[in-house]
């Protein structure tokens, strides 16, 4: 079913009706000389213009590029939101196989259409884009962020978003067992790429032991190299890895719906913390966690410390500065546990009610 303009009714009723929606602006952009198909979904900048990154992706469908873009637009909102950032929220999605169609030409066209916003959105890497994808970029578009030490920009925010999952962590830790140290815990991660062998090696420090899983195995591999002393430890898969008996903290940090009615009731964690984007396969999730005794700490608030990184390109990047900042999402963290706590409500439902206390007085400010 189309509308009247040939658009699937689904995207648009998502976009103008549901709970889903509310979106400022949707630009869909197209350049047929270089094969760009494009959409920038800005959610809200009542924060301050929209942040958020490019994926570039081979969808099945243009309209699954629209639904997707429209909700990680949404999802980061309520990021930079809890991250304290100035920032609204909002993303864009490249339609097509990076391997296949990515060229110098696309990206300039597509900082383009980027700089034609005039700075209401600013970019960044996701899924299929690169550091150096985002130097070309920023050749056409001065409000792109991601960019190399070379270009004036503050390279891998890999670093920092493995930084914030652990200080996640460490919240967890003191919410549940009353001390911040992880020492002596033990530590699923299920993904040990850019983000997880950063945090394997944050949680190795603090003394945690780390058991580690991927589909990659050369990644698995190199995590076990270079921490030979037995603290990290191997096993076939997430399947593996969520049965592990005395686990404390799970960290999905690979794929989205790691949280679901399949892995859920077979999870031995106590916690799940991890850098992995929209953990919960449906809302129910979280209501099932809770009552499962398990705590969660929301995914888009401890995997911020990436977004925290990039925002600090914008003022002249400063590592220390953007460190600081990130090492907040610990007292963030175990502010959402308070509310959830006195509200009565999941975790997640807490840090979506602060976020959204947060934009609204910012809409009344104006």
């Amino acid at each position: 079913m189309t509308d009247v303009t040939g658009a699937p009714a689904d995207v648009l009723h998502t976009l103008f009706h549901s709970d889903q929606g509310g979106h400022e602006q949707v630009v869909l952009c197209q350049d047929r000389a270089t094969g760009l198909k494009a959409v920038i979904a800005i959610h809200s900048t009542a924060l301050g213009p929209a942040l958020g990154g490019t994926r570039f992706y081979p969808y099945a469908s243009e309209a699954e590029a629209v639904a997707d873009a429209l909700n990680l637009a949404r999802g980061m909102s309520y990021k930079n939101a809890m991250a304290g950032l100035d920032h609204g929220g909002g993303k864009a999605v490249i339609i097509g196989d990076p391997d296949i169609v990515k060229s110098e030409e696309l990206l300039l066209a597509y900082g383009r259409f980027v700089a034609s916003l005039g700075g209401r959105y600013v970019t960044a890497c996701d899924v299929g884009t690169y550091v150096a994808d985002m130097d070309v970029v920023a050749r056409e578009c001065r409000w792109t962020t991601g960019r190399s030490p070379e270009n004036g920009g503050a390279g891998d925010s890999s670093v920092l978003t493995a930084f914030g999952v652990y200080q996640g962590m460490r919240a967890s830790a003191q919410h549940l067992w009353g001390d911040p140290s992880l020492r002596g815990r033990l530590v699923g991660i299920a993904g040990v790429g850019k983000v997880g062998h950063h945090l394997v090696r944050h949680l190795r420090e603090d003394g945690a032991e780390v058991v580690i899983t991927d589909v990659r195995e050369d990644a698995v591999r190199r995590i076990l190299a270079t921490h030979p002393d037995g603290g990290v430890t191997a096993v076939a898969d997430t399947a593996a890895l969520i049965r592990t008996e005395g686990l404390d903290i799970y960290a999905p940090c690979a794929l989205g719906g790691a949280l679901s009615d399949d892995t859920l009731p077979v999870l031995t964690a106590k916690v799940v913390c991890g850098a992995a984007n929209n953990q919960l396969a449906h809302p129910g999730v979280e209501k099932d966690l809770a009552d499962r005794g398990i705590l969660y700490a929301p995914d888009y608030v401890v995997n911020a410390g990436g977004v925290i990184q990039v925002a600090d390109e914008l003022h002249g990047f400063d590592f220390e500065r953007a460190r600081a900042k990130a090492a907040k999402i610990y007292d963030t963290t175990l502010a959402i546990f308070a509310r959830a706590k006195s509200d009565g409500i999941p975790p997640a439902a807490a840090a979506d009610r602060i976020a959204e206390q947060r934009m609204a007085e910012a809409r009344r400010s104006r």
